[in-house]
């Protein structure tokens, strides 16, 4: 969990240590719940732009922004514990194995060989997968922004398709196709959305928040959306990298089925289910 913190793939590969098969599975299946390094600064720039800056300025801003972050990464850890123990008694059913540990005696730590080892077993073997899925996923993006039928993008049609949908979840298609078409990285979510909603051809990356927030408010956003979006950014599919390192790691497709449609699942049931409740509330 600790290292999905900063890359969910990571984590997966990490889960090698466990012993007991069936656990490991587990530790695989759940490790997304918690976001990842690419998904905290979208968090961080939503909860600044509709939390934190709408009720306070200054550190105060600061403070209930941090807070707000705080509490969706505490929600994704009980989300890891409440799935980890479902699939514990469902599907993943079996014996819990016994936990030792042992103090092994001290020797000089390697450096050459951490550091070897570190670079050619993780840290490139995940870049690899992930430069293996970026071009082709570029090249996509591109032609959905830039392949017109009409007056409209390919990328207006597919949002236009999912709009109701949409909607149920308190988002918008924009919205939603962004999430789509960010599965090569959720770094890129964002991006697309601005790219959407501003009819551009490539990928906006601003770094000024509230020229951010004048963009997302001009394009119907709300404190809704706002919370909706990041309890969906929690709470969807891995990235491609991460889906195809679970793959790998457990030798089938339908772990990594499993693993994309258990939060994806958890994101939609949760949203709809925010909506509802605000719906409700204001009619009353």
């Amino acid at each position: 969990m600790c290292m999905g913190f900063g890359c969910n793939a990571a984590g997966v590969v990490g889960a090698r240590i466990i012993d007991s098969p069936r656990e490991k599975l587990i530790a695989i299946l759940t490790n997304n719940f918690v976001p990842c390094n690419g998904r905290f600064p979208f968090l961080i720039t939503i909860s600044t732009i509709f939390i934190g800056n709408t009720l306070a300025s200054g550190f105060a801003s600061s403070f209930i922004s941090t807070l707000v972050v705080l509490l969706v990464v505490l929600l994704g850890i009980l989300m890891t514990l409440f799935i980890s123990k479902l699939l514990s008694k469902t599907i993943l059913k079996g014996v819990p194995s016994s936990f030792m540990l042992e103090l092994p005696p001290y020797r000089k730590p390697q450096f050459g060989k951490i550091l070897v080892r570190s670079i050619f077993d993780r840290t490139l073997f995940v870049l690899g997968r992930a430069v293996s899925i970026a071009a082709p996923a570029g090249l996509v993006i591109w032609l959905f922004a830039n392949i017109t039928i009409g007056d409209l993008s390919l990328l207006t049609y597919v949002a236009n398709f999912l709009d109701p949908f949409a909607n149920l979840m308190g988002l918008d298609g924009y919205i939603l196709t962004a999430f789509i078409l960010g599965l090569p990285a959720n770094e890129i979510v964002l991006p697309l959305i601005l790219m959407s909603y501003m009819q551009k051809g490539v990928l906006i990356n601003l770094e000024d928040p509230n020229l951010v927030g004048q963009i997302l408010i001009q394009n119907g956003w709300t404190l809704l959306t706002a919370i909706n979006v990041m309890l969906f950014t929690l709470l969807h599919f891995p990235c491609s990298t991460t889906l195809m390192t679970i793959k790998k790691e457990t030798g089938g497709f339908k772990w990594s089925v499993l693993a994309f449609l258990l939060p994806t699942v958890c994101g939609i049931v949760l949203c709809m289910l925010t909506t509802g409740i605000w719906n409700l509330v204001m009619l009353i």
